[in-house]
């Protein structure tokens, strides 16, 4: 293995199984050229995967199927917000998966973007980047997000003390002052259920 190789190699391991990238993330360090051959021979060698055009990851494995897991479609989706510099936003399905609000894999992982419309095949899933305002997009931080559309996509019928619980589970390390005033604008119902999240929490 080059040096080069070697170097990049440690960067992905260091970031954990299941990391996704594109070579944008390796371009403050190394040469793009370095970058391209390097990513080609990992791959050639079964170190990285490829999981769509320009972007891999570092596939995790099972030892109960043994055999390398699926890839994480929101690492992968993260990975193409830092290569084009997108804000990105869990949507629907995608986000009540990722809060443990529902336990179904879905088809479709669907993100609100602030870059243009786009849809990438990973696999038997999709991964769509559906561009929307910023009010939708624009959170300071993820968590905030990921409450809010999660809660648009369950309903407001549909919440309950097991999904509040759910929700403060979640969200144990995270700072609920600035998770209020970052949703502060969101729907009355919406900013309602947050508010009892963070003093079940608190």
């Amino acid at each position: 293995m080059q040096p080069i190789d070697q170097k990049i190699l440690s960067r992905i391991s260091g970031r954990g199984r299941g990391w996704a990238f594109t070579k944008t993330d390796f371009v403050s360090e190394f040469g793009e050229t370095n970058i391209h051959q390097a990513l080609s021979s990992l791959t050639r060698a079964g170190k990285i995967r490829r999981v769509c055009h320009g972007v891999y990851d570092y596939p995790r494995y099972s030892e109960l199927l043994g055999q390398n897991l699926s890839p994480d479609i929101d690492a992968v989706a993260q990975a193409l917000a830092r290569k084009f510099n997108w804000r990105i936003q869990p949507s629907g399905d995608a986000a009540l998966n990722l809060l443990g609000l529902s336990t179904q894999i879905p088809g479709r992982w669907v993100y609100l973007s602030d870059g243009p419309s786009r849809q990438y095949e990973i696999g038997n899933q999709a991964l769509v980047f559906r561009r929307s305002v910023l009010k939708d997009a624009g959170f300071k931080y993820r968590e905030s997000g990921l409450l809010v559309q999660s809660l648009k996509a369950l309903g407001k019928n549909r919440v309950d003390p097991a999904v509040i619980e759910t929700l403060r589970q979640r969200l144990v390390t995270v700072n609920c002052e600035r998770i209020l005033k970052d949703t502060r604008t969101v729907t009355g119902w919406i900013y309602q259920v947050i508010k009892q999240v963070c003093a079940e929490h608190d």
